[in-house]
């Protein structure tokens, strides 16, 4: 799942907005032929021009089927957060749109969305329809969600299976025995690295010391949603990833100044390092940079022996209604069609991404190994982020702290517990003035 920043300004002003705009009733008119839907989709292909072609045909025929026509616009992650709050802001927008899952409790502490009750939830097949790790995603507990999950993403560790086997190695089942293989397959000599990471990258920075502190036992936030960031099992998870570079120096010092994951993604696929840490998606991102899929495996990113064993946060896009749409039975027929059975397992595919419910099964690669990992990881072992309406600032304010705790690895620096402490300490703080 991709993340994006959210503008602090543009977010209080919707916060303080009565969204008068917003607030009609929902009330329809003339559901059916001759109808049309806005649709926003999130850009989940290789590119725009990708999600157009494979979304298209999908579109086309759900138009055959209900005779309500959809109006396409794909839209980059780096305008679409932004783009859905001067919408929710004006009331002109889409009639339905993706959204990062991640932002789902932010969009629906606006008012903005139309709130899914048991009776569409009915509608869609019930809330049993839906992977319960992925509809743990769908909005705050105890509250009619606000968005469902459409595609599910998971963080893997992917492994040069050439490597391995060139030193005997088995893929790692615990971080120990990932860095002891790390060790052995650096040689800096000859640039050969044992894991690579997109060190100067504030989402991903965010997303490993999450899945990290939750191995080590730990919690970004208290049952209040206050930030703990300062808990020894959040230190403790931010600690486990800079020692990669600090403490073990299993990965290139110049890592640090990677600011795309693609960057990090390219130097696994030339051999230049052996391990690599990405979600779902990756797979396109490898096969772009022209590494073959026999020549990579994956498995759950390991926890420390006796830890618990997490290795991702439930990433993906999830698809809402904005309240204000004049169609509302078209949209929430659209939604039906979206999360079928038989579009997830057509869309998942094609996006190289998990599908959000349940009875249909991976497909990714049309590898079934890869898939039925993925699927593990999914059922088992991700949990999803924070629900709180501040995540944006979880991610700026952390991320931040551990790209420049990464940054002074990099120098040949010692990072002690006492600095990551210090880090975070300091980006406790700055949430204090993070929208709310």
């Amino acid at each position: 799942m991709k993340t994006r920043s959210l503008v602090a300004g543009a977010f209080a002003v919707l916060v303080a907005a009565t969204l008068a705009a917003c607030s009609g009733s929902g009330a329809d008119s003339g559901d059916g032929a001759g109808v049309t839907l806005t649709y926003w989709a999130s850009n989940q292909g290789a590119s725009l021009d990708n999600d157009k072609e494979i979304l298209t045909p999908e579109l086309e025929k759900f138009t055959a089927k209900t005779g309500i026509k959809v109006k396409l616009e794909v839209v980059p992650w780096s305008d679409l957060t932004n783009n859905t709050l001067a919408a929710a802001v004006s009331g002109r927008g889409p009639d339905v749109l993706n959204i990062g899952n991640t932002n789902a409790v932010t969009f629906q502490s606006t008012g903005a969305f139309y709130a899914f009750d048991d009776a569409a939830l009915t509608k869609l097949g019930g809330k049993d329809h839906f992977v319960e790790s992925a509809f743990a995603t769908a909005g705050k507990p105890g509250q009619p969600p606000t968005s469902l999950p459409l595609y599910s993403q998971v963080y893997a560790l992917y492994y040069n299976k050439q490597q391995f086997a060139a030193a005997g190695l088995q893929p790692p089942a615990t971080w120990e025995e990932l860095i002891s293989a790390a060790q052995k397959l650096t040689k800096p000599a000859e640039n050969k690295w044992g894991v690579v990471i997109p060190g100067a990258t504030v989402n991903a920075s965010m997303h490993y010391s999450y899945i990290f502190s939750e191995q080590q036992g730990g919690s970004a936030f208290d049952a209040d949603g206050k930030p703990t960031f300062t808990s020894q099992g959040m230190i403790d998870g931010v600690q486990q990833y800079v020692d990669l570079m600090s403490r073990y120096k299993v990965v290139n010092p110049s890592s640090a100044q990677y600011t795309e994951i693609g960057q990090a993604a390219g130097e696994f696929a030339r051999g230049n390092a052996a391990m690599y840490l990405a979600q779902t998606s990756g797979i396109n991102t490898l096969t772009q940079n022209g590494m073959k899929p026999d020549q990579y495996g994956i498995v759950p990113i390991p926890a420390p022996a006796g830890k618990t064993k997490i290795s991702s946060f439930v990433a993906g896009s999830n698809i809402s209604i904005f309240k204000n749409t004049k169609h509302l039975d078209a949209a929430i027929e659209f939604v039906k069609f979206m999360t079928s059975d038989e579009e997830q397992a057509i869309l998942n595919k094609a996006y190289k991404s998990l599908p959000a419910v349940k009875g249909v099964e991976s497909a990714i690669g049309d590898e079934p190994a890869k898939s039925e990992v993925f699927t593990k990881i999914l059922g088992e072992q991700a949990k999803p982020l924070p629900l709180i309406p501040g995540i944006q600032a979880f991610q700026a304010n952390v991320g931040g702290a551990v790209v420049k705790l990464i940054a002074k690895a990099a120098t040949g620096a010692q990072v002690s517990s006492a600095d990551v402490k210090a880090a975070l300490d300091e980006a406790q703080q700055k949430m204090a003035s993070a929208p709310k």
